[in-house]
């Protein structure tokens, strides 16, 4: 009889993972995010990946697509319903009101994490996405929206990232958004005919996501719509234009795009959206705006606040593309060992020394046994610069055998005692010879 083999398990779709060979270009990104997000005074924030279904319902909207389609949503053991989070500024709100840090108090915050939507998996779209969320809390003027966008336009320059295009907008206030949206029902209805079957949907419960259709046989109608700016109360107005005067004031280029409305219920007055045309339809790769009644609606005190969140996987795909990926890391010594336990006793007594008397060397010891040759083919793939060599021979002399990985010039020996001083002109000299072929 045959050997039955298992079937192996697949990758949920849309839920990728991150290889070794990869992650090195996630922490450079978010190594750069967070100590810019420091320097602006942000603080980091961890809230939870699961959250009552309630919040996401109240604070996005029943009507979105993203509470009403796309999310993970589950009863659990208690019989509470419970999702996982689709978006964080929702869960960092809840964590400010249950921890009673409003009551006019300021926060300048930031979280990093996974959020998740069932979505239809495509470049840049995953159901398991990575975000960063900025979000100020506890400031109603158009300044500090001003200095969020600033601060990501300085995220791509520190980046290197180009070709990022900034469009703004404003909503206004509800009110003027509720007559605005009369206007707009009333030009949808009267070309009814001629929306498709996501837009019918929509116009029954979001009208204006509508305008955020990518449906190429829609433009011309959504061309032709009332636009939103043209109903704008009076302060709204005034808060839109100066944010443009600081922008300009500060260098930031933008468009202003009167159809971007964003896809979530709680935005009133700035929404904004940096974009790329390197990334097919999914071309959003930050996007945010002012939310200003969503923490009242949660059940706090009435305050003001901005926000925007930027995908990560969007952001490594042009880090990618522009070239700007860091070097890979490798060890400076890699440690070859034979002779049986006695020897790797040695060896792993030697190598712990050494990481304590040399923390800034980055030493890689052979485990999993293996003969010479096998060892130095490792040694040679890890990329080190130096080789430590400990075998029967130098265990009984009582030496270490030290030989560069960059040349052919042989080996060197130098007595255990004197290794610590030896090393650090063995590896400066490692470092400075040539690498064969280049």
């Amino acid at each position: 009889m045959g050997i039955d083999v298992a079937e192996q398990i697949q990758p949920i779709r849309g839920m990728n993972d991150v290889l070794p060979a990869e992650i090195g270009t996630w922490q450079y990104f978010e190594a750069c995010a967070r100590e810019l997000l420091s320097a602006y005074g942000y603080e980091e924030i961890r809230v939870p990946v699961v959250e009552h279904t309630e919040l996401f319902k109240r604070a996005i909207g029943e009507h979105t697509d993203v509470v009403g389609k796309e999310m993970y949503t589950f009863i659990d053991r208690g019989g509470d319903s419970l999702t996982l989070r689709p978006e964080a500024t929702a869960g960092i709100v809840r964590a400010l009101i249950s921890n009673g840090l409003l009551r006019g108090q300021r926060h300048k915050l930031w979280c990093l994490g996974p959020m998740f939507r069932h979505e239809t998996p495509q470049a840049g779209r995953y159901r398991q996405f990575w975000q960063i969320d900025v979000e100020a809390v506890g400031c109603p003027g158009p300044d500090v929206d001003a200095e969020l966008i600033a601060l990501s336009a300085r995220l791509w320059q520190n980046l290197g990232v180009p070709g990022l295009q900034l469009q703004v907008n404003s909503l206004g206030t509800p009110e003027s958004r509720r007559a605005y949206r009369a206007h707009l029902v009333e030009y949808l209805r009267a070309h009814e005919s001629q929306l498709d079957a996501d837009s019918q949907r929509r116009l029954a419960g979001n009208p204006l996501r509508v305008l955020d259709s990518k449906n190429p046989e829609m433009q011309e109608l959504i061309r032709g719509a009332p636009l939103l700016t043209e109903h704008l109360d009076p302060e709204s107005r005034a808060h839109f234009e100066e944010l443009c005067a600081m922008l300009r004031a500060v260098g930031v280029p933008y468009e202003i795009n009167p159809r971007l409305v964003r896809g979530l219920d709680y935005y009133n007055r700035t929404v904004f959206e940096w974009i790329t045309s390197s990334t097919g339809a999914q071309n959003a790769v930050c996007s945010g705006g002012r939310y200003d009644g969503l923490i009242a609606q949660l059940g706090g005190d009435a305050t003001p606040a901005v926000g925007f969140a930027l995908g990560v996987e969007r952001l490594i795909a042009l880090l990618v593309s522009a070239g700007r990926t860091p070097a890979a890391v490798h060890p400076d010594v890699y440690v070859v060992v034979s002779g049986g336990p006695q020897a790797m006793r040695q060896a792993l007594q030697l190598v712990e020394r050494l990481r304590s008397e040399r923390p800034g060397v980055r030493f890689e010891l052979n485990v999993g046994g293996g003969n010479f040759k096998a060892q130095f083919r490792r040694a040679d793939r890890s990329g080190a610069a130096l080789a430590l060599i400990l075998g029967e021979e130098e265990l009984a002399r009582g030496v270490v055998g030290v030989k560069p990985l960059r040349d052919t010039s042989g080996q060197s020996e130098c007595p255990i005692v004197q290794l610590a001083p030896g090393l650090d002109a063995a590896l400066a000299a490692a470092r400075a010879a040539p690498v064969p072929g280049q």
